[in-house]
């Protein structure tokens, strides 16, 4: 790796800081300032509204006794196991489905009992399935529940009734029923073949007078999952979209963040890395967002939830609201299928997809996605799939890359007369410097140019990592023998000899990390190695020293990435190589590899042969 590698290294850092400092974050703060002016807004409307009589927004839901806290007798520090939790429910209703198991709670009509068919928690098809909702009472309650706050009371945990035996599948519908004072609630749930629940309310009132009722849905996570590691590039936790403006908080943001928003379209939810358990209210209706901890900073307790409008319900009458609530994987195309209007086949829910965290570079992060998905699908493996994309931005990037090599070309020409000048001006750098200044700009060449296509492939790094790192249709993707999960590092490390010794150096505590160096790591390595091979020798020592061990550096560092990662890496070097070699034999330069490799010099004559 040449100096204009590490000043290519230098200025994609310039790059991503004056993102984040002169667009990241002014946009960031024009948000907030937003999102204040409009609460602002809210909470003026809301005082005119009281202090006219008028109801407007139905009441914030902390406020209507809607809090999400484990059954009553049960502590903070009380917790159960799944199962026992499961069993202590006062009735369920099963649920199977092609992509779903699980059941509903008929205390509050709650989903909090949902394994996910088709994903395993590791690579092995034996492994259990991925648990994804489970009950309050257990310790990392993860659950979704609607209701309607009337006549006193909130509604959140009532006990439903359903047909003896009654089990929710794609063809079969089940209908709930409860009763409050003189209210009759009806509810009819379905499910599609995925991941969607279609809940549809209906209110009869059976007093004599009219009767107000508010709507409202909630997401709960009771405390911070476990297998939550706070990673930088990734949004986990409380999420709202609305009026297509998103408002995310990650997990230990969201102890102490509250975030209150009125609009018609949107949804509500708590997202993880893979899995998204959402509430979507009726879009076109006016609802309030609500995110928020109702527990406490040791014991959290988080809840996305929404409420709309109040409604009446007259006497002898009955109103109607069909809603839908969302648990499972959050697959892209899955995702933009509920997203699309009604008259295409959707639901028309918001900007659903924003659920995926594509991050500040969604312009690159979206299209890579779709074109690995598009050849994976095509050719059936995603590690084929990473080798045709670097193609495809190899090609992209020609023009640029065969103007920076052949800048290097003639730089590679015109080591003699540097040499020379450095030999000239040993002790004099500033004219040094001046003489080769005046030397590339007799030969029309500019000594940065070598620096594009590295400066260009950082934001694309980035973005494909970042898109192997959220997407989960890469999640447990084979690509071909040890490599059986490409959203991983590669599984083998040198230090054990890739397994003939019984024990694992990833598991060593600070450096372990940094241990897993596999077979892939070091095919890049090698690869970046031979690059440098290609470039001339530094006439300072020290940089040379620094791109001799950048190779090495690399590797280790690496290690860690997933393997697609890697794989794109090595596979664009190894391009890179074979695209720089023919532009500089293109170019006269000739490129004795027996010359730039020792273990390809020959050997020299022995004395007196």
């Amino acid at each position: 790796m040449d100096r204009n590698t590490v000043i290519a290294f230098a200025l994609a850092a310039a790059v991503f800081i004056g993102w984040e400092v002169f667009v990241a974050g002014p946009q960031r703060e024009a948000y907030e300032a937003a999102r204040r002016a409009v609460a602002e807004e809210q909470q003026k409307a809301a005082e005119a509204a009281a202090a006219s009589g008028q109801e407007g927004f139905a009441p914030a839901i902390a406020a209507s006794g809607v809090n999400g806290f484990a059954p009553a007798g049960i502590a903070a520090d009380q917790f159960v196991t799944v199962e026992e939790a499961l069993a202590d429910a006062p009735g369920r209703v099963d649920i199977d489905t092609p992509e779903l198991i699980g059941s509903i709670n008929l205390a509050g009509a709650r989903i909090d009992d949902l394994r996910l068919k088709k994903y395993r928690e590791t690579i092995d098809p034996e492994s259990p399935m991925i648990r994804f909702l489970s009950p309050a009472a257990s310790d990392h309650g993860h659950y979704v529940e609607q209701g309607w706050v009337a006549a006193g009371e909130a509604g959140e945990g009532a006990l439903w009734s359903a047909p003896e035996g009654a089990r929710l599948t794609p063809s079969s519908p089940v209908t709930l029923t409860r009763q409050a004072g003189s209210l009759i609630f009806e509810r009819t749930i379905s499910v599609d073949e995925k991941f969607m629940f279609e809940v549809a309310d209906k209110v009869r009132n059976t007093g004599d007078e009219a009767q107000s009722v508010v709507p409202w849905a909630l997401v709960i996570q009771r405390n911070i999952p476990e297998d939550f590691r706070d990673f930088l590039i990734l949004h986990e936790g409380p999420i709202a979209v609305v009026d297509a403006a998103k408002f995310e908080r990650k997990y230990k943001k969201a102890r102490t963040a509250i975030v209150e928003r009125a609009g018609q379209e949107g949804w509500v939810g708590i997202t993880n890395k893979y899995w998204l358990a959402a509430a979507i209210p009726p879009q076109g209706e006016s609802f309030m967002a609500d995110l928020r901890n109702v527990g406490t900073q040791e014991a959290p307790i988080f809840r996305a939830s929404y409420a709309m409008d109040a409604r009446n319900v007259p006497a002898g009458g009955e109103i109607a609201l069909t809603s839908h609530l969302f648990g499972g994987a959050k697959e892209v195309s899955v995702l933009q299928d509920y997203e699309s209007a009604l008259d295409k086949g959707g639901l028309g829910v918001r900007d659903f997809d924003k659920a995926v965290d594509w991050g500040n570079f969604f312009i690159l992060t979206r299209p890579i996605f779709y074109t690995l998905d598009f050849f994976g699908k095509l050719t059936g493996n995603f590690g084929v799939a990473i080798l045709l994309l670097t193609l495809v931005i190899k090609a992209l990037l020609f023009p640029l890359a065969n103007k920076a090599y052949e800048s290097m070309s003639k730089m590679k020409k015109l080591q003699p007369q540097i040499k020379a000048l450095q030999e000239r001006h040993t002790d004099d750098k500033m004219k040094l410097q001046q003489e080769m200044m005046a030397l590339y700009q007799k030969e029309k060449l500019n000594p940065l140019a070598g620096c594009v296509p590295i400066l260009i492939q950082m934001p694309i790094f980035y973005a494909l990592y970042k898109t192997l790192f959220v997407t989960i249709e890469l999640r447990h993707e084979p690509f071909f023998a040890w490599i059986r999960d490409l959203s991983a590092p590669d599984p083998t490390t040198i230090f054990n000899l890739f397994g003939l010794l019984p024990f694992d150096p990833t598991q060593l505590p600070a450096i372990g990390a940094f241990l897993g160096i596999g077979v892939l790591p070091l095919l890049m390595g090698v690869a970046m190695w031979f690059q440098t091979k290609l470039n001339p020798p530094a006439s300072d020592p020290t940089q040379q020293m620094i791109f001799n061990l950048m190779p090495i550096m690399f590797t280790f560092l690496f290690a860690g990435f997933a393997a697609g990662l890697v794989l794109y890496w090595f596979w664009n070097t190894a391009l890179s190589i074979l695209q720089q070699w023919f532009i500089m034999r293109k170019n006269g330069v000739d490129v004795d590899w027996g010359e730039r490799l020792p273990f390809m010099k020959p050997k020299a004559p022995a004395p007196g042969e």
